[in-house]
């Protein structure tokens, strides 16, 4: 009896899968801050962009290639960072782009123009958006099976916190300390990361043939095509999209660029965007609901802070305040998030993630010109639970829809998705709310004119008011109409903020039925997904 208890206590343990090493967690880390790092910097100048802009002596309109820039960059390199980690090594690639984008930080930190700025900029995209792909391959080739839950849990958060605390710790820099440190601040960190990479990671070997042997149909046509888009998708707006012949020229040179990547999927042995892992359904559907969900993540982010400036008058640290509502959740559920990912089906969490997020958005539909940060409470709230339950399980999702060969190209292809999914967002949400705004703004002007009853009621009641404070009767005049027509663009600006959030609900709802196209978990298998 006392044998074969032994044995099957033997047994037991043969068959129970082995914990990742201390190795193994300080490799995650290492991917875990560094992706921190990198998706800290997509936002951090958002916040402090004024003074950066007249530090360096750029305008309004060149002041946004300080963002265009980083976003650009981070979007081509993101799906070559599979490739270029087999060329180089993981360890070797990794360091080289911590301490590159430590440079770059500091080139940034220390700029008096505004070529100097973006050249800075653009190097921090190219070495940061390395660093994001690789964290959750990191996650996904180092841990074993039963404990990816708990990394890509780290990876999820970091993801969706990062953006959020940009604009935080950026306003807080520049209004407390000095823009620059928007930058220095990534010097301690980037020592930090390289210090975890040596210890986390192995000596890898430089692989030349890699190289030589490249897909360069591919890379050159997505690096143009992705640039020239993403160019197209923050610039249209501003230059009003077609009309001006930079944008027709660039659209062009977009098209044959993804043309040229479109190509390489046939005639290159190994295409440097595997575009046949769409094949597959599940990790189709994965990759599709990110690029909405990018889109949401990207659009609300803009929203808020534009409303709460615009409309309430609030500050940067005040915006960033009401912003972090939404990492609250984030926090509180990062004890259950594992045992979730592992018992829940992924399919339940995301459709229960994107009903979340969606009457979030709809919590802001019955905006007015007097709603305050305290109005956005509920909706942050519940919109920190929506983002917290779909994208964690898709981050799992996303790996465990393809074998761990293809983890790099998927993981590429995954946080592409999503950058890119918040490139269109924003350029769609641009044009909606300009095109909205002149529409509202002339109907309320219609409808409100200095002859009607009600325009003549008003400005002679607020002309009064003037009159007793100047005694200038032609000068009180003048004030009134021109409060008017302050708060007729204020309400036509409302109008269009509620309608927008309502736009965002919708398209997040559509999304839904794509969520069952994930597979379902196989019984007491914790990779939810797979």
């Amino acid at each position: 009896m006392a044998d074969s208890a032994a044995v099957s206590t033997a047994s037991a343990a043969a068959s129970k899968p082995a914990n990742a090493s201390g190795s193994d967690w300080i490799a995650v880390a290492a991917g875990a801050l560094g992706a921190l790092m990198a998706t800290l910097d997509i936002s951090i100048t958002n916040s402090a962009l004024p003074q950066i802009q007249g530090q360096i002596g750029a305008t309004g309109t060149e002041g946004t290639w300080i963002s265009t820039g980083y976003l650009m960059a981070e979007i081509v390199m993101i799906p070559l960072a599979a490739w270029l980690t087999r060329v180089f090594g993981l360890r070797n690639f990794l360091l080289g782009n911590a301490t590159l984008f430590t440079f770059f930080s500091i080139t940034c930190g220390i700029s008096h123009t505004l070529p100097q700025m973006i050249a800075g900029r653009i190097g921090q995209g190219l070495t940061g958006g390395a660093m994001i792909p690789t964290a959750q391959t990191i996650v996904a080739t180092r841990l074993p099976r039963h404990q990816m839950p708990i990394g890509m849990t780290m990876f999820g958060l970091i993801v969706l916190l990062g953006p959020l605390l940009g604009p935080v710790v950026g306003g807080w820099l520049a209004e407390n300390i000095n823009w620059s440190w928007c930058f220095f601040l990534n010097i301690p960190v980037g020592a930090a990361l390289v210090a975890l990479l040596l210890l986390g990671l192995e000596k890898g070997r430089t692989d030349w043939s890699q190289f030589i042997k490249a897909d360069w149909i591919g890379i050159v046509g997505m690096a143009v095509g992705l640039s020239t888009l993403t160019v197209v998708l923050e610039e249209g707006q501003r230059e009003r999209w077609f009309e001006s012949s930079m944008i027709v020229w660039l659209s062009v040179t977009s098209v044959i660029g993804i043309g040229l990547l479109v190509l390489a999927q046939f005639v290159s042995k190994k295409p440097i965007v595997r575009l046949a892992l769409l094949k597959n359904a599940s990790y189709a559907s994965v990759i599709f609901i990110v690029f909405m969900v990018g889109a949401g993540l990207y659009c609300v982010s803009y929203l808020l802070p534009q409303f709460l400036s615009g409309i309430a008058g609030y500050n940067a640290e005040q915006s960033g305040a009401v912003m972090l509502m939404s990492g609250l959740p984030a926090f509180l559920m990062m004890p259950i998030l594992p045992r979730l990912m592992g018992r829940v089906d992924t399919r339940l969490m995301v459709v229960a993630g994107l009903i979340c997020f969606a009457v979030s958005c709809f919590l802001d539909v019955s905006l007015t010109a007097q709603s305050a940060g305290n109005d956005f409470n509920w909706s942050q709230l519940l919109r920190g639970v929506g983002q917290v339950l779909a994208m964690m399980p898709l981050n799992q999702a996303s790996m465990a829809a393809v074998p761990r060969d293809q983890a790099g190209d998927a993981a590429g292809l995954y946080n592409m998705a999503r950058n890119l999914g918040g490139s269109v967002g924003l350029a769609l949400l641009g044009t909606f709310i300009d095109r909205r705004n002149t529409f509202h703004d002339d109907m309320i002007r219609e409808s409100v004119t200095a002859n009607s009853q009600i325009g003549q009621e008003h400005i002679v009641t607020t002309a009064a008011g003037f009159f007793a404070q100047t005694g200038d009767l032609a000068y009180s005049k003048m004030q009134a109409i021109s409060q008017l027509a302050g708060q007729m663009a204020q309400q036509a600006s409302v109008i269009t903020y509620s309608e927008t959030f309502y736009v965002l609900g919708v398209a997040l709802l559509l999304c839904i039925p794509l969520a069952f196209l994930l597979k379902k978990p196989a019984p007491n298998t914790p990779s939810a997904g797979h």
